[in-house]
């Protein structure tokens, strides 16, 4: 019996400790700073990679703040990236408006374009890998349907599902390009979330697909769902909000513990509003969270249910490294964020 309560009691300890230490402050330090939007970044090892407009893409060294930014450009302009990814060997990032244009990482080191798609409404959001060999994007509705491309060859060949084995499209639906951080995977699962407030899953890497609503308002264009996390295959959250009415706090915030199934409504009229990322700290049990957006930096301790604003500077999008350290861009400058 003494060694069956020690076991329980080691069991409890080592829940606990993934309770996450409650921060009250941010130190934030600026790596880099140009003319550009930056929406899209992305850890790779000892690097952070990064796309944004007017065809400015790069990488930062995390050890030594070195950075490496490159201009590419296309017939038809410098295009403008919002969604990069990534696997053990290439790093990709794809244009958002007519023409798309996907590029991988080259076999002499330049970027070369696997993918081209022109035609009206094309505009793609958000891009990630779920492995070395399979990889998805998401853009909004083009003949009926989101507009969804996949790879199964570590981004070599890129092809678009069909509007018939998608869930029915809605009108005018589509995703918000505002931080790369509308699509999550975790193993085979994969979620998609939508300007309409709603969620795609797919279960086996996008061969089939079902479709959940949440209660993120979305009736007007400029609302619906602009980021999703989960932290493991059960729980996720969504944040949404209107950038035009950045105080409303109105149903745009919800969580679900099933999956993407269902969810409910956080912290309703109540602090943050508008936020376009959304990301769990690691190691805190997805009890942990933090939102950014223009309006500031927010974080619950309480997997949500309450919120404090850690500070006033404007960011996009987020990724954390670990557990007290991550790397945020926006307007003019990607910043390296201490929790504290």
């Amino acid at each position: 019996m003494r060694y069956v309560l020690l076991l329980i009691v080691l069991l409890v300890s080592c829940t606990e400790s993934k309770q996450p230490v409650t921060f009250t402050s941010t130190t934030i330090e600026t790596l880099y700073t140009d003319s550009i939007s930056v929406r899209a970044i992305e850890l790779m090892g000892n690097s952070l990679a990064f796309a944004a407009n007017n065809g400015v893409f790069g990488t930062i060294e995390l050890g030594t703040g070195k950075v490496r930014a490159n201009t590419i450009s296309s017939p038809e302009g410098n295009p403008h990236f919002r969604a990069v990814a990534h696997t053990s060997n290439d790093f990709f990032m794809l244009s958002i408006e007519s023409p798309a244009l996907l590029y991988k990482t080259g076999g002499n080191g330049q970027m070369q374009v696997v993918y081209k798609e022109e035609g009206e409404g094309v505009f793609y959001d958000a891009m990630t890998f779920l492995n070395d060999l399979d990889g998805i994007a998401l853009g909004d509705s083009v003949g009926g349907c989101l507009s969804i491309i996949t790879t199964a060859d570590g981004g070599n060949t890129w092809s678009k599902i069909p509007c018939s084995l998608l869930p029915e499209g809605i009108v005018g639906e589509g995703a918000f390009a505002a931080s790369n951080s509308n699509i999550k995977t975790i193993g085979d699962n994969i979620w998609l979330a939508t300007t309409s407030g709603r969620i795609l899953f797919s279960p086996d890497k996008g061969k089939s697909w079902q479709a959940f609503s949440t209660p993120i308002r979305n009736t007007q264009p400029t609302e619906g769902i602009y980021s999703i996390d989960f932290y493991d295959a059960n729980t996720g959250i969504a944040i949404g909000g209107d950038y035009t009415e950045p105080d409303d706090a109105n149903a745009n915030k919800a969580i679900t513990v099933d999956g993407g199934k269902t969810w409910n409504l956080l912290a309703n009229n109540m602090e943050p509003g508008y936020k376009s990322c959304v990301q769990f700290v690691p190691g805190t049990n997805g009890y942990g969270i933090v939102a950014v957006g223009f309006t500031g930096i927010s974080y619950s301790s309480d997997r949500g249910n309450s919120w404090r604003e850690l500070s006033k500077e404007s960011f996009y999008t987020l990724r954390f490294q670990n557990d007290s350290i991550a790397y945020a861009a926006g307007k003019n400058r990607i910043a390296k964020i201490k929790f504290q």
